[in-house]
């Protein structure tokens, strides 16, 4: 079916409306909740590939690193992904990664043709009929992951 087709029957419109309301209520729910994270307040909005906001706490930004809540359009699910400031961070950190063998998360194939070094899936096929459900699981897997990357970090001297 057509582009045109699927907007005039406005359920992808509503539907996009929807998710973007969620991800402003998630992004603002973060923080709310962790003052001690740096929340930005920019949302990536993408187009249909991806939408995502940053949490950076302060032992990743000492690294120039800083977390990215996902939603991937393609696979329609939530992750969480370690991103760099820049491509050369993530290069050394993938590097990092990669040489100590830590396979707790996903690693990027390149980080210089990636968007993040370390990735983790957090709801497949999220359930939107009950959004205060789905904001907590995203958290909870969030702070899991930042919790191990932090783990890992602290293991590792530059």
């Amino acid at each position: 079916m057509s582009f045109k087709k699927q907007l005039e029957q406005g359920d992808l419109i509503a539907a996009y409306q929807g998710l973007m309301a969620f991800f402003r209520d998630l992004r603002s729910h973060f923080e709310k909740q962790h003052p001690d994270y740096a929340v930005p307040s920019n949302i990536y909005y993408g187009y249909l590939d991806m939408t995502y906001f940053a949490v950076i706490p302060a032992a990743l930004k000492a690294h120039k690193l800083k977390i990215a809540i996902v939603f991937e359009y393609e696979t329609f699910r939530f992750e969480v992904w370690l991103s760099g400031a820049n491509r050369g961070v993530q290069g050394k950190i993938w590097k990092l990664v990669k040489d100590s063998g830590w396979t707790k998360h996903r690693l990027a194939e390149d980080p210089k043709r990636m968007d993040y070094v370390l990735a983790h899936i957090l709801v497949n096929d999220p359930d939107f009929s009950d959004l205060s459900a789905l904001t907590a699981e995203i958290e909870r897997g969030t702070l899991e992951f930042i919790g191990d990357i932090e783990g890992f970090l602290s293991t590792k001297r530059d």
